[in-house]
């Protein structure tokens, strides 16, 4: 179980690493231009497409451990069904943001507190970026199909190579062509096009056989889109809850001033960074859930949550401790200016602890999206977000100022845990057993 659990935990890993390492670059980039409202910008212009592109990230979610299960179940034409549902679906979707781009950006800045400078470079990087959503979403059906074939190595190539691109693209746009975060979104536009060409190409690479089993009488299967849909409907409503609790801490820290903005900005992304290590065993544990409940295997499902939940909490532990030993350098990487970085560690102790009080709910994640659980999840991130991290909030940062802040998003992680642990025995090793009886 091990070796299936890092066969596709670690080309995961490597791949989600250099998606905050994106953010640490544009980070870095921006960090150092001679105006502090560009990182503010930066940080509000991202967080308005986190709500809208990880809105949609049931596209990745859901597709995963759909096709896993019939992975498992070995049904072919069900598994290419998938894929072609999740891309119709992406498309219009990505077509409709375009569309209404203009109200969406207009609700995101007046709902965000900012200075007008911040607001109006936001916009700048906005109207650009914002032309990438098609395509993006295109790409998180893909992979997340990818992923529930067992086949981790693909959104490896895929990721790596669009924020490679990405990378390389804003650092030519910044520090070549004398751009800001016009640099970045254009950086980000061509890159993700081109790595969705690169994920059809590994498509029609590999899965070319696959294509015959496709019926498209069945596309617009009745039975079949209401399960995609009631799973993903579960997964949407807890996914919003997620960036609701982002973007309010992005936005309280921009009520705060461009100072704590730019300070709690570079602090979010060391969540990142651990958050999308540790999802790396999260994501293998979506590919073995799904397949095993395909399979109807109730040991390998029950070894299959045990152990990634060892390794997730053991990358945790070592998280902690990088962020605790090696904390000054990391913070001068982002920015030189000393306000920010002084800032950012009266705050510091609380993104140190980050990794491993959060490794538990992440983990817990892969387990019940792999198995479709999705009631649960949706049922404590409402909990979590609404009866802990908001009062936390509150009552936190009367008592402790900006401390309140990050003990409100700390306590928020600890919840998710707690509650999709007390319901594991109840639904996946239950669910475990009912399969295993069937057989």
């Amino acid at each position: 179980m091990n070796k299936k659990i890092l066969y596709l935990a670690i080309p995961n890993i490597i791949s989600n690493l250099s998606v905050p390492l994106l953010g640490v670059v544009d980070t870095a980039l921006v960090g150092h231009l001679d105006q502090i409202y560009y990182l503010g910008a930066l940080a509000v212009g991202s967080m308005i497409f986190n709500f809208i592109f990880w809105g949609f990230g049931f596209l990745r979610m859901g597709t995963t451990g759909l096709t896993a299960q019939e992975y498992g179940a070995r049904d072919r034409s069900k598994m290419i069904l998938i894929l072609a549902r999740v891309q119709l679906i992406a498309f219009g979707i990505g077509l409709l943001l375009v569309l209404f781009k203009t109200p969406i950006i207009l609700f995101s800045l007046w709902i965000i507190e900012s200075s007008s400078e911040v607001a109006e470079y936001t916009r700048v990087y906005y109207d650009i970026r914002i032309y990438t959503a098609p395509a993006m979403l295109a790409l998180y059906g893909l992979q997340g199909w990818f992923l529930g074939m067992q086949n981790a190595k693909y959104p490896m190539i895929i990721t790596i190579a669009h924020n490679l691109l990405n990378i390389i693209l804003n650092v030519f746009f910044i520090q070549v062509l004398d751009m800001h975060v016009d640099g970045v979104a254009w950086g980000t536009l061509i890159s993700t096009y081109l790595a969705l060409g690169l994920g059809v190409y590994l498509f029609f690479r590999r899965y070319k056989r696959y294509v015959s089993h496709y019926l498209p009488t069945e596309l617009i299967n009745t039975i079949a889109l209401k399960q995609y849909f009631s799973v993903n409907r579960d997964i949407f409503i807890r996914t919003i809850c997620l960036i609701f609790t982002f973007s309010f801490f992005t936005a309280m820290s921009a009520k705060q001033g461009d100072l704590v903005l730019a300070a709690n900005t570079i602090l979010l992304q060391l969540w990142m960074v651990a958050s999308y290590g540790i999802d790396g065993f999260a994501y293998a544990a979506e590919s073995l859930i799904g397949k095993f409940k395909g399979s109807k295997d109730k040991e390998k499902l029950k070894q299959a949550v045990t152990y990634n939940l060892g390794w997730g909490m053991a990358l945790g532990l070592f998280g902690t401790l990088i962020y605790w030993v090696f904390s000054d350098p990391i913070l001068s990487i982002f920015t030189n200016n000393q306000e920010v970085i002084e800032l950012a560690k009266v705050v510091l102790i609380w993104t140190i602890m980050a990794p491993i009080v959060s490794s538990f709910c992440y983990i817990l994640d892969g387990v019940f999206i792999g198995a479709t659980e999705t009631v649960p999840m949706r049922n404590t991130m409402l909990v979590a977000t609404f009866a802990i991290f908001l009062p936390a909030y509150y009552f936190g940062t009367m008592i402790f100022a900006i401390h309140g802040l990050w003990l409100a998003m700390v306590l928020f992680m600890v919840a998710r845990g707690v509650a999709l642990g007390f319901y594991l025995p109840r639904t996946i090793l239950k669910l475990s057993y009912i399969s295993d009886q069937k057989t």
